[in-house]
Formats: structure tokens, sequence, C-alpha cells
């Protein structure tokens, strides 16, 4: 069943990509005419959301600096498949590019796991700094033999805990609670550490599984905690910072290597402004969904009142029991760049 519900998004990819005059790669040219690229994401264009806050400036950024000789079509709510599913089509090519989480692009690029490794970052500063700097250079370089390419790395933010009944301060407080999570390696390993009963399903079925009280609770960032209907079922934004959630800007590399240098240049320039506006957009409404939500009935546990320290300890077993699966190299790289090692 997987398997054709991935032929079959990996072929509405296909359909997409001809209906809008896509294939730049057939010839084997570089291509200097008028193009046009699919971007692709799952979640809604709203404004407060950092996938589409993302696809809508690569888009703007492009059709700007190219005169609009390169026209970017967004393609949200999973219109182009979910992210497995636009992944392996920018591989074969069928799919030109993506708004990603990292989440899953570490399914297919182990090393990007590291990345999703809980309480890894002390705070968006420190998480952007890395991601900017060498580190993300080696992890975008690495991906490039999958035949997608990471072009920059935007921002989702810190994924939160969200939860039903209980206010979460400190490691003891998660034990025993079920949380729905992404069915990820490193996300199941961090919540068993935890004592937590880690619960993957499908988005779509959450909010339902909240309300019939099948799980306790979940993880997300706050714009999309904020632009979904939580508050009518929980209680409590838990600001624990227990993920931090980067957003790989991705083109598929058979598209990417059949512009020509200039226009690959522009594509580079567009996701390094999308991470940008993605990054302010985050840090400028903060403040107002946190007080909307709160408007509405939710109790926010501010940062200052988690024990940050207690979890980054308990959490380290998951980063021992990552570790062979991620790789040494990047775990331990990345524990050094943020001060654990």
């Amino acid at each position: 069943m997987k398997t054709k519900k991935v032929l079959l998004g990996l072929l509405m990819a296909a359909l997409v990509v001809s209906v809008s005059g896509c294939g730049l790669f057939s010839s084997g040219k570089k291509k200097d005419g008028p193009i046009t690229i699919g971007i692709g994401y799952t979640t809604a264009s709203n404004p407060d959301d950092p996938y589409h806050v993302t696809a809508l400036t690569f888009k703007n950024y492009v059709e700007k600096h190219t005169n609009g000789r390169i026209t970017v079509h967004e393609y949200p709510s999973s219109q182009l498949g979910s992210e497995p599913e636009m992944w392996e089509g920018m591989q074969i090519g069928t799919c030109d590019a993506a708004v990603l989480t990292n989440a899953y692009v570490a399914s297919y690029v182990r090393a990007n796991g590291a990345l999703d490794l809980p309480f890894i970052f002390k705070n968006v500063k420190q998480a952007r700094d890395i991601l900017d700097g060498e580190f993300g250079q080696e992890l975008m370089d690495n991906m490039k033999e999958t035949g997608v390419t990471c072009l920059a790395y935007s921002e989702g933010g810190f994924r939160q805990l969200c939860t039903r009944d209980k206010a979460i301060r400190k490691p003891e407080d998660l034990v025993g609670l079920k949380i729905r999570c992404m069915e990820t390696k490193t996300y199941l390993s961090a919540y068993h550490s935890l004592g937590v009963n880690a619960t993957p399903m499908a988005w779509g079925e959450l909010l339902t599984a909240l309300q019939q009280g099948a799980v306790d609770g979940c993880d997300a960032p706050l714009s999309v905690l904020y632009t979904n209907g939580f508050p009518d079922i929980c209680k409590y934004i838990d600001n624990v910072n227990l993920f931090y959630s980067p957003l790989p800007v991705c083109i598929s590399t058979k598209v990417y290597n059949s512009l020509t240098p200039e226009d690959q240049k522009i594509l580079k320039e567009a996701a390094v402004e999308a991470a940008k506006a993605a990054r302010k957009n985050n840090d400028d409404s903060a403040a107002r969904m946190e007080k909307d939500l709160s408007n509405k009935g939710m109790t926010i546990i501010p940062e200052k009142e988690v024990d940050s320290e207690g979890f980054r300890q308990v959490a380290k077993a998951c980063y021992e029991e990552m570790e062979s699966y991620i790789g040494s190299k990047w775990v331990q790289k990345l524990q050094k760049e943020v001060g654990l090692l």
C-alpha cells in the first residue's frame, strides 16, 4: 500500500511538472530561456506558516532577479505529495523543488539526523550560526550524492510540547505520557530516553486523537500550533525547546544542473533570503502568537521555568543510541560545536 501511495504521488508530481512546462534536463543543455519551477510543501499557504514564507520569498526573489524569465509556482498542502514522495520525486527529476522538514530528510540522509537530536541547541541563535557555518555546509555537501541539492536551511523553529492536561517543566513530568511524534528513528529514540510512550501517527489524525484522549500531547513549532485547532483541545504549550526543526530548501540535482551557473547562483541566493525571511517571521510573530493563544485559554509555560539542563542530561542516552545510526563523525562534531564535548 505504501509503495502504491509513493508511486501515485510521483505520478501526480510528474503530471504537475509536465503541465507547468518543466523537464528542464531532458536535452542535456543548459537552459537560459523561459523556465518554470514548481516548489512544494505540505502545509497550508498561511501567512504565519514558515514553509509558506520560505516558498513565497524564494518565488519572489527568483522571479524578480530573472526579470520573470524563471517562473516559480507554489504547491502547498501536499499538492505534490507527502514529503517522502517529494524527496523521491526530486531524486528522479519529477519534482523540481520542495521545502522539507529535516526529520524526514534524515530518513534518507542519516547525517542530517544529528540536527534532530533532542535539546542539542541551547537557542535559535546557536542553531542558526551552526547551520549557516561549516557544519551546515558539510551537511549540504554530504547530501549531493543523493540526487537532491540543499540550497539553504530555512526554519520551522523549536518544536514545543503541546499537552492536554499536564504542564511540562522537568523530565519527570513527561514520564508515562503518550505523545504523538513523527515516525523517525531520532524522534522515537528521544522520546524513549525521556520515558515517554511515543505514538507515531499521521498529522491529520492528531486532533481527533487528542480529543478522544488517545494521546496526551504532541510536539510542533509554535506557528503550527497557532494555525491549527489546538487551543480548543489542549491546555498547555510547554516551551521546552525539545527539537529544533530546520527546513531544508531542496531542489532536484538534475533540475539544478540543467540551469546556467548564473541561474544556479540566483536560486542559491533566493533560498538564503527565504531562510532569512522565515527566521525573521518566527522572531517577529512568536510573542503575538503566544499572547493570542493565551487569550484563547491556553497556559504558556515559559522557557525560564523549564529545567533545560535536566532535560539535556536525560537525553544523552539518545545521543549514545543514535551515534551508530547517524554516524559518530556527525554526532560528535555537532556536540563539540555546541559545547557538549
